[in-house]
Order: C-alpha cells, then structure tokens, then sequence
C-alpha cells in the first residue's frame, strides 16, 4: 500500500514453525532441518520512502545498526530509502521478526512480485538468513535443507495459535551448539531444537508450564525459542497473544503475497552459491 507522499506501508509477517526435525550436519557446520512453518497475522509494519535511514518504533527495541536486516536487504538489491519500522514480532522469541522485515524488504523491492518465487530469488533471500526464503514466499510450507527448498502446502486461512514469549531471548546459535554437545537428540514432541533450549535457558519450562495449565494442551517451542505455542485459542491466558495464519491468497494477505506475488510457486530451491543462513 502507497500513502499520500509516496510513502509505501508494507507487512512484515510473522512466522511459526510448527515441527522441526534435524536431518543432520554439513560438513561446513550448517545444520540441514525439515521443517514446517505457517506465516501468522502478527506483523512488523515498514512505511518506506524516500531518504536513507532506519527508525525503530513500536513494543520492542531492536539494534538499528549495520546489522539489522532490513539494511543488508536494502543493500542485497541496491536500494536506498528512509525506513521507519514498527516493531510488533517479539525479538529473540523464535518467531522470525528480522527475517519477516528483510522478506518485506525484497517485496518492497519487487523480488518475486509478478513472476512468483524461483531459484534465484531464494537464493538472494537465503543470503540473508535463514527464514528469509519462507518469509518471503508465506502461507504454510515445507522447509527442507538450510532453509533454501521450500514446498508449499496446502493453507487454511485463520486458524488460531496462542503464543506466550516469555521476557527472554534464545540464542539460536547456542541452540544449536548445545544440541550439537547432547549428541544430537531427537525431542519426544515436534521440535528437535526444543531439548537444547531448555539446556540453553532451563527458566523456559515454568512458561511452557504455564501455557500449558491454563490451555490444557502440551505446548511446543517456537524454533529455538524463546515462544511457546499451542493450536488453538487462548486468549484469556495472562501476557499471551492469539494469532491467526495467513495465506497469499486468504484473509489479511499483503497485496504482494497474493497470486502473482511469491506466493505463486511451485517447490522452489536456491542455488549453492551465496548461502549463508544459521547464524553460528
């Protein structure tokens, strides 16, 4: 969407992963997943225009420096412009806010707009990290490799998940040593990952505890942590929130996530070269 002004207002939507198995190791250390995620309505907002400069508002604090993902996406497609972000997706909770804002980036950008999503524009994506590739291709999908094949599956617009992020961050990185230094293991629920967070910051089980007392159901990590989730409706659940899955083609889809958008895709890999996504 365009404002008066020429000021673009794009969405920058969350994701879950909803199981996560680890398949094994490369030889370059990267891990290789299988993994199913789903896009949700709980959204970044970026108003974009013209100008250089990234602002930072909204419920949570982020780094705006060099580092921060939407100016390595503005610089992955050589472009300039004054970004203000308002932060909704809870930073460090597993829930993929920066890869969200550097998918809304290329968007912005017109990457994958109008001819879908193909090899080299998950390739630019994976270069950037990676959830970017599934960040930017939304709905509900299979995410093999390091991140860089995604298969689309079939998505059903609105169904609910309670996410409750406790006031901590994960480390992914530590995440994955510590799975490394268990020996590898394989979690008893959806989420191999899940055994190395709580080894990581063992403070998560009382949260996971609590979400799951009050909704009655066994909740799962969000990825490495820190959000945990359960399906289903919860809203009276002290600091959680409800969100809802979105689809390209559904209910509250950016305009740019529709047919046409990256959306409009068959199963789609990068290339080799130039990728580089768990962060180490």
């Amino acid at each position: 969407m365009v404002s008066p002004g020429g000021v673009a207002v794009v969405s920058a939507f969350a994701k879950l992963t909803l199981s996560l198995r680890i398949t094994g190791v490369r030889s370059d250390g990267f891990h290789l997943l299988d993994a199913e995620m789903v896009t949700l309505d709980l959204a970044d907002t970026l108003s974009i225009g013209e100008g250089d400069g990234l602002e930072i508002s909204g419920a949570f604090a982020v780094d705006a420096g060099e580092d921060n993902l939407v100016r390595r996406a503005l610089a992955a497609v050589g472009r300039v412009a004054r970004v203000q972000l308002e932060k909704r997706i809870p930073p460090g909770g597993g829930l993929g806010g920066g890869s969200a804002d550097a998918a809304a980036i290329l968007r912005w950008a017109g990457v994958g707009v109008g001819g879908g999503v193909g090899g080299a524009e998950l390739e630019l994506a994976a270069g950037l990290g990676a959830d970017v590739p599934f960040c930017l291709v939304g709905g509900r999908a299979r995410v093999l490799g390091i991140g860089e094949i995604v298969e689309p599956l079939p998505c059903a617009a609105g169904e609910p998940y309670t996410l409750l992020t406790p006031p901590l961050a994960v480390s992914t990185v530590a995440a994955y040593r510590a799975w490394d230094a268990m020996g590898g293991p394989t979690a008893d629920g959806p989420n191999d990952l899940e055994p190395a967070a709580l080894a990581v910051a063992p403070s998560l089980a009382s949260w996971r505890d609590r979400l799951g007392d009050a909704a009655g159901v066994t909740p799962v990590l969000a990825g490495s942590g820190s959000t945990w989730w359960v399906p289903g409706a919860f809203p009276d659940v002290p600091g959680a929130v409800v969100a809802r899955s979105v689809c390209p083609d559904g209910p509250g889809a950016a305009e740019s996530m529709r047919p046409g958008g990256p959306g409009s895709m068959g199963a789609v890999r990068a290339g080799d070269r130039g990728v580089a996504q768990q962060r180490r």
